[in-house]
């Protein structure tokens, strides 16, 4: 019968270490091509890119160009708009003329001359053939085509102007480095390829949860456990460990998913531009805060080091230790840490907090993006939240339940024969 249970605690084992090595490989390409992606998705690269609206509003202002064409009832109401115009400013100029023209003598025989050759009378009767010629210049192609390039041109003089120019080099890094095609291609065919991988993180996180129930069922129903199965729980729950710390727990991922804005008739839309991204596992964080200069961030990474790495690594060596040499149980320190690091390591309570971060998170973003589709009612947005508890919070999980696990029923085994040995 033991040597069943030892085989079955041996294949979970091998299967476990097996899948953890599978999961990081394929988690480690997952978040290489993830955050590619979300370099090319960030905002800063559509809806906050100068050089993206003026390719939006030269094409607006190019078709409104295009489509601009007097016929019928519009050319009919465009030629009296011009008509009276041209009547108005012949009328004004004229009466200016006068004015002018009557404190001097010069002035006078200007004025006199004016009237006796009918300048302004001409003008006016001038005024049909002058809207005929400007409705025609108008609906010259020609005269179209010249208009859309010196509107292009002055467009573009003030946005170079006004605005800092864009950084394109880690954007133009990454279009060379798949060499897919431009910007919109190469988005399309990552975020295919990170479905595809994320399919695979997905079943492979179940499966690794399902060997997780399996070995806490092993651990409950047995009343007690010898030395060999102490040394195989101990190594998976020191799998369960390594992955969770080396795997990211947490994702957090804000984006607009779709922002929608009516210009001069015409709807401009900007699809999945990413605000904010970011995910780490333990040990990105312990290293990025002990690289960091200030003491406080370098504090914390040495706290969150002990209570997270070094105080269950210990948990685990002297767990083993125990087993290995009964005569250590009078020893405080081996008691210290396999009875009393429990709260002291805190795993069970970084699970919560963790846990609540993500909840914390989650419920934040999605006020704030609420807040962003309800700016303007002429402008639509659709916001999305796309943070997720990751494949590291599970294997951390599952380490701190195994854990707590097997030091009750190690300690539940020693004092039966303890008990035994003195009777």
């Amino acid at each position: 019968m033991k040597t069943i249970r030892y085989i079955f605690l041996s294949l979970l084992i091998i299967c476990i270490g097996s899948l953890s090595v599978v999961i990081y490989q394929v988690d480690n390409e997952k978040r290489k091509i993830k955050e590619d992606l979300i370099e090319l998705s960030n905002i800063k690269y559509g809806l906050f890119n100068v050089d993206e609206w003026k390719k939006v509003l030269a094409t607006i202002l190019s078709k409104k160009i295009e489509e601009f064409e007097l016929k019928g009832g519009d050319r009919k109401d465009m030629k009296n708009k011009v008509s009276n115009f041209l009547n108005k400013v012949i009328a004004d100029f004229e009466e200016r003329y006068y004015v002018q023209n009557s404190g001097s003598i010069g002035g006078i025989f200007k004025s006199i001359g004016a009237k006796t050759f009918n300048i302004f009378g001409e003008l006016k009767n001038n005024v049909p053939k002058f809207t005929q010629e400007i409705l025609n210049f108008l609906n010259d192609p020609k005269n179209k085509k010249v208009l859309k390039s010196y509107l292009t041109s002055k467009l573009n003089e003030y946005a170079d102007n006004t605005f800092a120019k864009m950084d394109y080099s880690v954007h133009d890094s990454i279009i060379s480095k798949y060499k897919i095609g431009d910007r919109a291609e190469t988005i399309s065919s990552l975020n295919t390829t990170l479905d595809e991988l994320q399919n695979k993180v997905n079943n492979y996180k179940y499966l690794l949860i399902v060997f997780s129930l399996l070995t806490a069922a092993y651990i409950l129903i047995l009343k007690e456990l010898n030395k060999t199965e102490v040394f195989l729980l101990t190594g998976i729950s020191f799998l369960f460990l390594i992955t969770g710390l080396t795997l990211p727990m947490i994702e957090i991922d804000a984006r607009v998913s779709e922002i929608k804005i009516s210009l001069l008739g015409e709807y401009i839309n900007f699809e999945d531009q990413v605000l904010y991204y970011k995910s780490k596992s333990i040990i990105e964080v312990i290293r990025l805060m002990l690289t960091q200069s200030g003491f406080d961030l370098l504090l914390v990474g040495c706290l969150v080091f002990v209570f997270s790495v070094l105080f269950p690594i210990s948990k685990l060596i002297t767990s083993l230790l125990l087993v290995s040499k009964p005569n250590l149980r009078s020893n405080k320190l081996v008691y210290f840490l396999v009875y009393k690091t429990g709260k002291w390591s805190m795993a069970d309570v970084m699970v919560v907090a963790i846990f609540m971060a993500y909840v914390g998170f989650s419920g934040i973003l999605s006020e704030q993006l609420n807040q962003i589709e309800h700016l303007s009612t002429k402008i639509d947005v659709f916001t999305t939240n796309k943070s997720s508890l990751q494949t590291g919070f599970f294997a951390f999980t599952s380490f701190a339940l195994l854990s707590l696990l097997t030091t009750n029923k190690l300690q539940a085994s020693l004092a039966v024969k303890l008990t035994i040995n003195k009777g």
